[in-house]
C-alpha cells in the first residue's frame, strides 16, 4: 500500500501535550480531537491539513503522557503516516493500536523540508520526495503490524480475528 501528502514538519520532543493539549481531553470524540490537533506548536494545523498529509519529525516524537488522545487527534485529521527519527515507545504502541502508520527514518527528517510531497511504501519502507526526487528506507511494518494498521487498529484486528 501506499501514501502520499504534503509534509508538515516538526522538530524534536513534540510530546503529547503539544499534539493534543490536556485542555481537550475531556472528549475522546475523533472529530473533535482534530480540530485542536497540534494547536499549540502549528495553530493552523487543523484548517490546513489535507487528507493523506505526512508529519515529519525530529527525535522522541510522542513522549509525554501515554494518552491515546494523541495518535487518535492525527489519525482523525487525516494524517496518513507519522516520520520521525524515533518515537516514545508508549507513543509507538499507541499509535499502532489506533491503527495510525508510523515509521522511523532519520535521514528523511534530515532532508525532507515543510511543505514537500512525500509518496511512502509500506510494504517496503521507501519513502520518496517527489519535490526533491530523493529516496530514503525506513524498515516496513512486519505483516502481523500492517494487519491491524489495515485492519484500523487492534480493536477492529480483534473483531476480524474473533469472526473468522
Amino acid at each position: 500500500m501506499k501514501v502520499k501528502g504534503n509534509v508538515f514538519k516538526y522538530g524534536a520532543n513534540v510530546d503529547t501535550d503539544v499534539i493534543i493539549p490536556a485542555r481537550y481531553l475531556n472528549t475522546a470524540d475523533p472529530a473533535q480531537l482534530k480540530l485542536h490537533c497540534m494547536e499549540d506548536i502549528d495553530k493552523d494545523f487543523a484548517t490546513k491539513v489535507q487528507p493523506g498529509d505526512i508529519i515529519v519529525a525530529g527525535k522522541n516524537f510522542g513522549c509525554g503522557s501515554s494518552r491515546e488522545h494523541a495518535p487518535i487527534a492525527i489519525k482523525a485529521s487525516g494524517v496518513s503516516c507519522v516520520i520521525a527519527v524515533d518515537f516514545a515507545r508508549i507513543f509507538y504502541r499507541n499509535a499502532i493500536n489506533m491503527g495510525l502508520p508510523i515509521m522511523e527514518c532519520a535521514s528523511a527528517f534530515d532532508e525532507i523540508d515543510n511543505g514537500d510531497l512525500v509518496e511512502i511504501d509500506f510494504e517496503t519502507g521507501i519513502i520518496t520526495d517527489l519535490t526533491n526526487s530523493r529516496t530514503f528506507e525506513a524498515k516496513p511494518f512486519p505483516k502481523f503490524i500492517q494487519n491491524i494498521i489495515d485492519a484500523g487498529g487492534l480493536v477492529p484486528y480483534t473483531k476480524e480475528a474473533a469472526n473468522d
